[in-house]
């Protein structure tokens, strides 16, 4: 009797370390009380998958914004799936739970979720904390932090999952698949195509104005911007400061105001207009 008992729990260990080698890679699900703890899942072939499902839910709309200023540091929202920066990251006050953000969400504090100056609301990025090598996927659905030295904010749930206290050095990546397919389901669309305008053709034209497309700590995603853009004229990297700046230049009124459209209509842009390096409104010509 006695043997019999010591084979049934002998195979009863021997299961146990079986399913231990198979699921050796899983990730624990935090926050299952609440649903908002973020878990990644590796598949067979390598590729993410989101477990949770308000990442990829659809906002009440999509926003992307014109441009702004933040101490005299101009922001041009755009849609860049090639977003990869590394700056500081921050967290936003737990006391504005439940308030409204930019795309119409309500903020909340427990799940994983951000700031951007920049990126279309919703989009999903992954979070990288340098000090640790901790990351984690966000939903970025508000515009902010309001301050030039921070990239982005992060909640509460999202700073604490990556260990970050206060602020930090961090790298911020868009996730192209996954920013994709919020923004489709926001829209409520993933098939329609639109007839769009033909780019407006680079030829060599002199003038007062410049348009700025957008600004970047990152020097790699200035320069990418910038090749993708240089259908529309004559595009360049402008460095003040710690920002690139990417803008196409050389540009009579006539010019500035077709690429002007052409960007709003092609790219779904908000670019900024300057004539003779000053800030101009860029419905003024």
């Amino acid at each position: 009797m006695k043997k019999l008992i010591s084979l049934a729990a002998l195979t009863a260990i021997l299961s146990g370390c079986a399913d231990l080698s198979t699921t050796g890679n899983s990730t624990t699900n935090y926050g299952a009380d609440g649903g908002f703890g973020e878990e990644t899942l590796i598949a067979a072939n390598g590729t993410e998958s989101l477990n949770d499902a308000y990442l990829l839910a659809a906002a009440p709309k999509y926003h992307i914004g014109s441009a702004y200023k933040v101490e005299d540091v101009q922001y041009i929202p755009v849609e860049d799936l090639t977003y990869n920066q590394i700056g500081v990251a921050g967290i936003i006050p737990a006391e504005l739970n439940g308030s409204k953000t930019s795309n119409g969400e309500t903020f909340d504090a427990a799940q994983m979720v951000a700031t951007s100056k920049t990126l279309p609301l919703p989009s999903i990025a992954r979070v990288t904390n340098l000090d640790n090598g901790q990351s984690v996927v966000v939903r970025v659905n508000n515009r902010g932090p309001f301050v030039n030295t921070r990239l982005m904010d992060l909640s509460p749930a999202a700073a604490q999952k990556i260990g970050l206290n206060g602020q930090g050095k961090v790298q911020i990546q868009v996730m192209v698949e996954e920013s994709t397919t919020v923004k489709n389901a926001t829209l409520g669309t993933t098939t329609t195509v639109t007839e769009q305008p033909a780019p407006v053709a680079a030829t060599p034209v002199s003038g007062p104005y410049s348009i700025q497309l957008a600004a970047f700590y990152a020097q790699d995603s200035a320069d990418a911007l910038a090749n993708r853009m240089k259908q529309y004229g004559d595009t360049i990297v402008v460095t003040e400061g710690d920002m690139y700046k990417v803008r196409i230049i050389n540009l009579d009124a006539a010019k500035a105001r077709s690429v002007i459209d052409a960007l709003r209509t092609n790219e779904g842009m908000a670019p900024g207009l300057l004539k003779d390096g000053r800030w101009v409104n860029a419905d003024s010509i």
